[in-house]
């Protein structure tokens, strides 16, 4: 007979995240977290002409129109930092197929983060998005933000079917929410109506934003199973397919790829760092790899700009 398993809360959640990540971190990064918070929380120092690889981002636009030439900020960088989290928790986050959804997912590299900011006493808050906007979270810090951060999101509806999902929404309420200069996250599948890529590139140049992008392997690869429904999760329009039709899986194989290219150009232009993170990820592997990734990032970038270091 098997025992029911207590309902999760913020608080069993947060303990288990501490044990299991944030533990392993610590030992795995040797507290070099900074390699992954990096160029935000700017105070202004200088304005000095552009020079051949300084950050686009840093431009003066005003001081630039004067001078009719390039100018750009430099800072002084700031002991602490403001970061945001822009949560898509539309329906199609209640997708997965193997370990877990893709909203848990979501919700521990969630609470991962928030927890390695604040206990270093840096600030979060959240801007929450499932039929649109519905929930701000004022940034602060402190465990007691984290687990508040943790019980907004387990509240938060499981809807079955919901108006498609437009990022752009939770894009443009961001651009007019958050005014000092802070890092943002924004964790969605990016399964959204177009639109959504001007918004992010608006919102890159005042801010540091990450694309965490969730997806599950079964959205990758169809496997051979027979003939079944397939529902989608936005609209709730079903169709019936026979997996077992190799010319079929070929196709969702291959529009699978298309969408991830395009993608990947997406982020690309609008110059967002991404992270692709699977619902059968080890989150650990994956964050350490990222901050080495974006730790070398910076010791180009600074190469490039001649900063001695």
């Amino acid at each position: 007979m098997s025992v029911p398993m207590p309902p999760q809360t913020p608080e069993s959640i947060l303990q288990r995240l501490d044990w299991q990540v944030i533990r392993r971190l610590d030992g795995m990064l040797q507290g070099d977290y900074r390699s992954l918070f990096w160029g935000f929380g700017l105070d202004l120092a200088d304005i000095r002409e552009y020079q051949f690889g300084d950050d686009v981002r840093s431009i003066d636009w005003n001081v630039t129109a004067r001078m009719d030439t390039p100018y750009v900020r430099q800072f002084y960088e700031d002991r602490e930092i403001t970061a945001w989290f822009l949560l898509d928790l539309s329906p199609s986050m209640d997708f997965g197929s193997v370990q877990q959804i893709k909203r848990s997912t979501l919700i521990d590299f969630t609470a991962v983060m928030t927890r390695l900011l604040t206990r270093h006493g840096n600030r979060v808050g959240a801007i929450l998005y499932n039929a649109g906007v519905e929930r701000m979270i004022p940034p602060h810090s402190g465990r007691n933000q984290v687990l508040l951060m943790i019980h907004e999101l387990l509240k938060q509806p499981h809807r079955k079917h919901a108006p498609t999902t437009d990022l752009s929404s939770l894009l443009i309420s961001a651009f007019n929410t958050i005014r000092r200069r802070s890092l943002v996250f924004l964790v969605s599948d990016f399964f959204s109506v177009a639109g959504w890529e001007r918004p992010l590139g608006l919102l890159n140049q005042q801010h540091e934003v990450l694309a965490i992008r969730l997806y599950d392997p079964r959205e990758q690869e169809i496997p051979e199973i027979g003939t079944v429904w397939l529902e989608d999760a936005e609209t709730g329009e079903q169709v019936l397919v026979d997996t077992t039709d190799r010319h079929f899986r070929k196709r969702f194989s291959q529009a699978a790829l298309a969408r991830d290219v395009a993608l990947k150009d997406a982020f690309k232009r609008t110059r967002v760092d991404t992270l692709s993170l699977s619902t059968t990820d080890d989150l650990v592997k994956i964050l350490v790899n990222f901050t080495y990734l974006r730790k070398q990032r910076r010791i180009h970038t600074k190469m490039m700009s001649g900063v001695q270091l």
